[in-house]
């Protein structure tokens, strides 16, 4: 197998046609999408090409390769973006060794052609990246500026997740993952920040990180590049995060709800269609404000937001209008219909905090209703056993659970993977009402036999979910 020259991981000075491997990911599609409206030809290849971003990609007059195959890479780009999903012995991976083309990764490629010397805002943390990075990017072009960003979640203002933008700042969620097979450190750490938050720092990415410790230290990475005239907006209610920011030679500006903070909520009240907050600066009151996200979580996200749009210079009036106008992000406790009485809400959440976080706002929200939970184990830390005793403690805000089987992980051990069965049983000792599903046919099924009117279903998935929320609304509309 032909050896990956690290001198060739480089931009070449001349560039008019790029490759991009993995091209249907989320943040590799948006760096298709951000470098054709840049003006270069761009060409992709992926193992699973369907709809919506295939359907983006051909609008965007972006040809897709299905399947990897050295002839994608003919005619010769003058640069290949090799995504994260892709390994050194895939196919056209190994074609692009032995041909010898210059090659960078999705993150290099981001920072190179779009963040550049502009004043880079990057939202970091296990939980709340996507909605607190899409807050802070619709605030500042509702406050008048054209903020450029790359988020992992489609923000309802733009209708889509990047922006080439035209001014001074750029706003990016930035993933603790690894870069690339040839780059295993976080992609964070090539987005040059000048401001950076730090949302809180939990075990997640089973599959890369050993254990919280390997966790702390890619973000104590992030802290140590900061620069000394940049800050870093810092929730220090979590110990994990007062620790990782100890060492920070820039300052550090803490949020949260402990009186060791900067900024502080000082009362949160949810409702069905707005949360309200009021928020302290340095103990002294700073105002009130409201966004259309419920949950305290989201009012700790929006408060991140509201510490960097002041540093930035923003007024408390800005801000507050900033934030009652947020429209939200799709997939973030989206409501995606009503039909028959029951309203069926879409959410990301996987992680246990994560699912403990939206549904004790969703209960707050659906007061006196019923609220059932579809869960689906999808990630790679999910269907492992890794947060096995865990999860049990993540579902008490819900009348009834339906969890479905998982997807096996391949070359895992039997013994290390993620029971359904076993989460079931838990729940049922703690007198949670639980069943398990072998496939999503089958909640879908009982959820159609046994929901009425009044009724809130919330399906926790980080993926499709095989269509549940279309199929689920279909089937009680035809019971109306």
């Amino acid at each position: 197998m032909p050896e990956f020259d690290p001198a060739l991981n480089f931009f070449p000075e001349k560039i008019e046609r790029i490759h991009l491997m993995g091209i249907c990911g989320t943040g590799v599609g948006a760096l298709a999408g951000m470098l054709r409206e840049a003006g270069f030809t761009v060409v992709g290849s992926d193992r699973q090409v369907y709809p919506p971003m295939s359907d983006f990609l051909a609008a965007s007059g972006i040809k897709v390769f299905e399947g990897y195959a050295p002839a994608n890479l003919e005619p010769r780009p003058d640069l290949v973006v090799v995504g994260n999903v892709i390994r050194r012995d895939n196919p056209e991976a190994v074609a692009l060794a032995d041909l010898q083309i210059p090659y960078v990764s999705m993150p290099q490629a981001l920072a190179h052609f779009f963040i550049g010397n502009r004043e880079s805002l990057v939202v970091a943390g296990t939980h709340g990246k996507t909605t607190t990075s899409s807050t802070l990017a619709t605030l500042l072009h509702d406050a008048g500026f054209e903020p450029g960003f790359m988020i992992g979640g489609l923000v309802s203002r733009f209708g889509r997740n990047f922006n080439l933008g035209g001014d001074r700042y750029f706003v990016v969620e930035g993933d603790e993952y690894d870069t690339a097979f040839f780059d295993k450190g976080p992609k964070f750490l090539h987005y040059r920040p000048t401001v950076a938050v730090i949302t809180g720092i939990e075990f997640d990415h089973a599959d890369i990180y050993a254990d919280l410790d390997a966790v702390k230290k890619s973000f104590r990475r992030l802290v140590e590049i900061m620069p000394a005239h940049g800050c870093l907006v810092a929730c220090l209610d979590d110990p994990v995060v007062r620790e990782v920011v100890a060492g920070a030679v820039c300052p550090v500006v803490g949020y949260g709800q402990t009186e060791r903070c900067d900024w502080r909520l000082a009362g949160v009240a949810v409702g069905a269609e707005r949360t309200r907050f009021q928020v302290l600066k340095k103990g002294r009151p700073y105002g009130e404000f409201d966004n259309t996200l419920p949950g305290i979580h989201n009012a700790l996200n929006s408060l991140a937001v509201i510490a960097v749009a002041d540093r930035l210079g923003l007024s408390g009036t800005a801000i507050r209008q900033g934030l009652a106008a947020f429209g939200g992000v799709k997939r973030r406790q989206e409501v995606r219909g009503v039909a028959g009485g029951v309203t069926v809400i879409d959410d990301f959440a996987h992680h246990p905090t994560e699912v403990r976080e939206t549904l004790a706002a969703l209960r707050l929200a659906y007061q006196g209703r019923r609220l059932i939970v579809a869960f689906e184990p999808r990630t790679n830390s999910s269907r492992r056993r890794v947060f096995q005793d865990v999860y049990p403690d993540s579902f008490d805000a819900a009348d009834l659970v339906l969890i479905r089987e998982p997807e096996p992980l391949a070359n895992i051990a039997v013994e290390e993977l993620f029971s359904s069965r076993e989460l079931v049983a838990a729940l049922r000792a703690k007198k949670i009402t639980a069943d398990y599903f072998p496939t999503t046919e089958a909640i879908i099924d009982f959820l159609l036999a046994n929901t009425s009117a009044g009724d809130v279903v919330a399906v926790l998935s980080n993926g499709g979910f095989d269509n549940i929320h279309r199929r689920l609304l279909a089937g009680l509309g035809q019971k109306t």
